[in-house]
């Protein structure tokens, strides 16, 4: 047994005596200046080496946490992060700048970045060419796209951002607001017509003056009348003929005399 620990031990301290001869990484950034380390990261950045240039900015950002290059290296990692297709990240490197330096000149821009990261990773959730059902979407990205671009022109409205961000929001709010009236839709043919009126309801609360609110407020009369609440369906109905005195809907029952409008379709 003596033996065996020996041999043990002499492995042991044979195999970690060779691991001390192996050559060490050479970082090739030692002794750069922060002056370079931006100068390379900026420039991996420009050429599409988003992961170099993140290494880069990081390093930067260690060695000289209080030089003038530390706060920009944090607004251009969210950036490479974004575009190296890393959006968590990125949005992280977002809050943490916001966080860090609410009042940075620059801190509009980060905020209007934080909507960007949010409104490209939706588009393809609420974009028409998704084929996935938009019933089993989820619209966070959106919501949080919006708060941030509202947030900038709320904080900054003389932004150069802004203009952009306010065309955004209102992209999202329709958007938003269409996903809500699909829901309906699903659920009206599921025969959940309760759930059908609460969503286009809250579609018309939440996205007023939008072009969804028409239909949201045909859905209520349909799904009111299937209930039986009368009452509720002709107060939907009086507010829809308020407000949509030609709408459509009414167009395509008239040919058809059947009965109510709404029970025409």
């Amino acid at each position: 047994m003596r033996s065996l620990a020996f041999i043990v031990t002499l492995l042991v301290a044979t195999l970690l005596t060779g691991c001390s001869l192996l050559p060490e990484e050479r970082d090739e950034t030692a002794g750069w200046s922060a002056n370079k380390l931006y100068a390379e990261a900026k420039g991996a950045l420009n050429e599409g080496l988003y992961s170099k240039s993140i290494k880069y900015f990081e390093k930067l950002e260690s060695r000289y946490p209080y030089g003038r290059y530390a706060q920009q290296a944090q607004i251009e990692i969210a950036y490479a992060y974004w575009k190296d297709l890393e959006p968590a990240s990125a949005i992280a490197a977002c809050d943490r700048f916001i966080k860090l330096h609410p009042n940075h000149p620059n801190v509009d821009y980060v905020y209007y970045l934080r909507g960007l990261i949010n409104f490209n990773e939706d588009l393809g959730i609420l974009g028409a060419i998704s084929s996935q059902d938009m019933t089993e979407r989820d619209p966070k990205g959106a919501r949080e796209a919006f708060e941030a671009f509202k947030e900038l022109v709320t904080r900054f409205p003389d932004s150069k951002y802004t203009p952009d961000a306010t065309l955004r929001m209102r992209y999202l709010v329709q958007a938003l607001a269409s996903l809500e009236l699909h829901v309906a839709r699903y659920y009206m043919k599921r025969g959940a017509y309760l759930a059908a009126a609460n969503r286009a309801q809250y579609a018309i609360k939440t996205y007023p003056d939008t072009p969804a609110t028409e239909e949201a407020l045909f859905i209520m009369v349909k799904a009111y009348d299937q209930l039986g609440l009368t009452d509720l369906r002709d107060d939907a109905e009086r507010v829809m003929r308020k407000n949509y005195p030609d709408s459509a809907y009414y167009t395509r029952g008239l040919d058809r005399p059947r009965g109510p409008w709404w029970k025409l379709w």
